[in-house]
């Protein structure tokens, strides 16, 4: 008898992911009904993006599992509906999508590119930047892709220092914790990336004392969570000139509005949130693994944490 997998999403993403899915699930010896539309209480897995229609999960009583498209839960993990497992995405798509943004957007501030991309007007500009090795960043969150960006811009040779909420350990990477750990983290940071969940413990991380704690000139690289940053204070250590620049992925609003400081501001860049998309074939191959590890009785990968939100 077939598992039956209803596929909670956009009604766009359904042709992006009906074949990625299928072929997943043959190749893990799944034999699986996969629709758009399955009666309620026949459905044994959802593939679930949180903008979908799906947000009461109380018919669902046969459901063994919540399985997301999205590396974010914030949206759906306090859902007093939802009583089933949760899993997070965790896939190497997603991972070095990420890496790629922060490794480009990081060499590019650190390389002063935007100044020869913005400055032919027929001066002749030299600027040597520092070597690797004296460009100072900061990963803020050492979870899977913090982990990943971390490790990649050492290995560039730059020295990297994580911050996590709590204790963590990454080869090639100072690591650092608490609000002392926050503190010291920040001070050395030419550049600082954002990578931290959003939850109670880390919105506004970067307000009116933070980041007065950057050198002077820092540059901010957020892909993150928008919340992470407190609006009002970045756009006044910008122009203040505290910090140097901000290339923002997300946003609290998305889109962005038109009529938000950010889109004219000279020392904001704005990206529509493309630092990492989750991309159909690799998602599928974990969508397929947790639910074979369902219907064998093991344990899921990626569960989340109800009470740390992530």
């Amino acid at each position: 008898m077939p598992t039956n997998v209803l596929f909670a999403a956009k009604p766009e993403r359904w042709p992006m992911y009906e074949a990625p899915l299928n072929a997943a699930f043959a190749e893990v010896g799944i034999e699986a009904h996969l629709a758009t539309d399955i009666t309620a209480e026949l459905v044994d897995y959802i593939v679930y993006a949180p903008n979908s229609t799906v947000q009461d999960f109380t018919p669902y009583t046969r459901a063994k599992a919540v399985l997301t498209l999205w590396a974010g839960v914030e949206d759906v993990v306090g859902n007093q509906t939802l009583t089933q497992p949760l899993a997070r995405m965790v896939d190497d798509g997603l991972a070095q999508g990420m890496v790629e943004w922060v490794t480009g957007h990081v060499l590019r501030h650190h390389l002063g590119i935007d100044t020869y991309i913005h400055g032919q007007d027929g001066e002749w500009r030299k600027l040597t930047p520092p070597l690797a090795y004296d460009r100072p960043v900061t990963i803020l969150g050492l979870g899977e892709l913090g982990a990943a960006c971390a490790q990649a811009l050492a290995r560039l040779g730059f020295p990297v220092t994580g911050w996590s909420r709590s204790e963590k350990s990454v080869d090639g990477v100072t690591c650092l914790h608490g609000p002392d750990g926050l503190h010291r983290a920040l001070g050395s940071a030419e550049i600082v990336v954002l990578l931290l969940p959003q939850t109670p413990g880390t919105e506004n991380l970067l307000n009116a004392e933070t980041l007065p704690l950057l050198p002077r000139g820092a540059v901010i690289v957020n892909p993150g969570r928008g919340p992470l940053i407190h609006d009002d204070a970045l756009l006044a250590a910008l122009d203040s000139g505290q910090i140097g620049h901000a290339t923002l992925d997300v946003f609290r609003v998305e889109p962005l509005p038109a009529g938000h400081p950010y889109w004219n501001h000279p020392s904001v860049t704005v990206t529509p949130h493309i630092a990492s998309e989750t991309r159909p074939q690799t998602a599928s191959r974990v969508i397929a693994e947790n639910i074979r590890r369902g219907e064998a009785g093991e344990p899921f990968l990626y569960l989340v944490d109800r009470k740390a939100g992530y």
